[in-house]
Formats: structure tokens, C-alpha cells, sequence
């Protein structure tokens, strides 16, 4: 549990990268490639601010997602950025006015409540990696 803080920044600014990646693209407009050089609008787009600010926004959140993993276990960490969809849900509906309906509020308390369970087990685990294995797994094991 002590690297929680680790896996919360990466959650967090995986979706601060989507609502900044919603932000550009709505200030873009409907994309049209009709009768504009697909790569020149490619570039357009990845370079606009917040499109620009969201990707660098995703890189930091992957970084942080490496560090992560070099500590914990992949089947501890992942499943803690399904936190990101409840952060996105609820900004949406507070920043974009999106929908924020009952099916999707069930939802995300079944996720929350899947990441609480998820979070339990890290308790008791092996947080460090130190113990992940006894003994390497040898070739000659993997065929029988």
C-alpha cells in the first residue's frame, strides 16, 4: 500500500489527459479529411494546445505507470486505473455537461467497489516485488 500515492497520480493524470484530449478536440470541431492532406490534419490536430498538452499529459501518467509497475504487481496496479473512467465520468458531467445517468452511476460504484476489494488484497501481498517468485522458472518446467 505504500506506493497507493504512485498509482492515484498515474490515475489522475490519466484522466486529466482525457479531459484535456476532450477539451482540444472540441475546440477542433467535427473532424473532416474530405479534400484536406490527411497528414498536414494529423499534424494539426497534435499540435493544437490542449490536444499537445493532453498527449504530454499521457506520457507523465505513463511514467508514472512504469515506476509503478517496477514496484508493485501488474495484477494490483492495473486495475486501479479503472478509477480513471469515475474521475472522467464525474468531470464530464461538471465541466462538458455530459450525462451522468443511473446505469453509469451504478457502474462506477461497482468499479469503486471492485477497486476497494483490488486495494484489500495489497495488504497482505507482495508490494515490493521482492517476493514474487522463489526460484526462477526454468525452460526445461515450462514443457512439462
Amino acid at each position: 500500500m505504500k506506493y497507493i500515492g504512485f498509482i492515484l497520480f498515474t490515475v489522475m493524470t490519466n484522466a486529466a489527459a482525457q479531459l484535456m484530449l476532450k477539451h482540444g478536440m472540441t475546440t477542433l470541431g467535427p473532424l473532416s479529411f474530405a479534400g484536406a492532406n490527411p497528414i498536414l490534419k494529423i499534424f494539426e490536430i497534435v499540435f493544437s494546445p490542449w490536444v499537445f498538452l493532453g498527449l504530454c499529459t499521457f506520457v507523465i501518467s505513463m511514467a508514472s505507470h512504469l515506476f509503478v509497475l517496477s514496484k508493485v504487481e501488474l495484477s494490483f496496479a492495473y486495475p486501479f486505473l479503472s478509477l480513471a473512467y469515475v474521475a472522467v465520468a464525474v468531470f464530464a458531467y461538471f465541466i462538458f455537461r455530459e450525462d451522468l445517468n443511473a446505469w453509469r452511476i451504478a457502474g462506477i460504484a461497482f468499479i469503486c467497489v471492485g477497486t476497494v476489494l483490488i486495494a484489500q488484497s495489497g495488504r497482505s501481498g507482495h508490494e515490493d516485488g521482492t517476493k514474487l517468485a522463489t526460484a526462477p522458472l526454468q525452460t526445461s518446467e515450462m514443457s512439462k
